[in-house]
């Protein structure tokens, strides 16, 4: 090993007590001695020596709901919620890195940048598949409920979280390499920061809207036994938008602030709101409660349609 990081003195026993902040947005362990490897930061960029027990079950978790989703997908051919099984994916890989990081070393970049960049993608396939939900609700109860069509919130939506989440990617892994220069993260955070402002906007605008659909259609929902349903795929999108709306809070305090350098904060707000909304769109599934693909319902409407101008 190469020693402390620069900076830190190495005659007090290895660097400064638990729980100090090393005012460059990480955090010095002195019970896990700095490794000094080519691919480890000066500090452990979490701000804490990340929970190995909440990694480890947060992948365990992933993975149960990633098996019940695919066999859903496959059992119901719901080829629009495909993308809800591909973030579920994404959480495990991240979970698994985030576990390397507690268990190995919690100073090595490419174990957090792993780790970083899976967690925050994943919600964005999630995302995409609460988008399609309302596409495949737009084409069942009437298209005159919604203020958009069903490809324009599609389309627009999905576009906007791609551009959110390169933008907050980029700013992720400029963080990392400017804590192993020991430069200033500012400009990279204020990066990661715009990304997430933008999410936040798209989001927000996406309740707004399946709000004004819910409510115009709200006699058909009823009609059609998906009062359930809706109450389900409303609360699944508000705990990704509160999770999302977390993230915000956390850029925009900056790096060392309390929301990124206290464990609980992420676990109450990152995991548990992706965890409790994930499961209910297994109960109320959209392949079993809506319908298996966006276009059938009003390709078989199209059809009846057809029928009765014959009759």
């Amino acid at each position: 090993m190469s020693g402390p990081p620069p900076g830190i003195d190495s005659s007090s026993g290895g660097g400064p007590p638990p729980g100090v902040n090393t005012g460059r947005g990480g955090y010095v362990d002195p019970n896990w001695p700095f490794p000094g490897g080519p691919n480890d930061a000066p500090v452990i960029i979490y701000g804490y020596t990340p929970s190995f027990a909440l990694a480890l079950l947060a992948t365990i978790l992933f993975c149960l709901y990633f098996v019940a989703h695919l066999f859903q997908v496959v059992r119901y051919r719901t080829v629009y919620f495909c993308t809800f099984p591909i973030g579920l994916a994404f959480e495990i890989v991240g979970y698994i890195a985030r576990c390397l990081s507690a268990k190995v070393n919690p100073y090595n970049l490419i174990f957090f940048i792993l780790q970083y960049f899976f967690i925050v993608t994943a919600p964005v396939f999630l995302a995409a598949g609460i988008y399609a939900i309302l596409s495949a609700l737009i084409h069942r109860l009437g298209r005159e409920y919604s203020l958009l069509p069903p490809k324009w919130i599609l389309w627009f939506f999905i576009t906007s979280d791609v551009v959110a989440t390169i933008t907050q990617i980029t700013g992720a892994a400029l963080i990392g390499v400017k804590q192993k220069k020991r430069e200033d993260p500012t400009a990279a955070n204020n990066i990661l920061l715009g990304g997430l402002a933008y999410q936040v906007f798209a989001i927000g605008l996406f309740i707004i809207l399946s709000g004004v659909f819910i409510f115009r259609a709200r006699r058909q929902i009823k009609q059609a036994g998906l009062t359930l349903f809706i109450a389900a795929f409303s609360t699944a999108t508000l705990l990704i938008y509160l999770r999302t709306v977390f993230r915000l809070a956390e850029t925009a305090e900056g790096l060392g602030g309390d929301l990124s350098t206290k464990e609980v904060y992420f676990g109450t707000l990152e995991f548990l709101p992706v965890v409790l909304a994930v499961p209910l769109l297994n109960v109320w599934h959209p392949g079993r409660c809506v319908g298996r693909s966006i276009a059938s319902d009003s390709k078989e409407e199209a059809g009846i349609v057809e029928l009765e101008s014959r009759g």
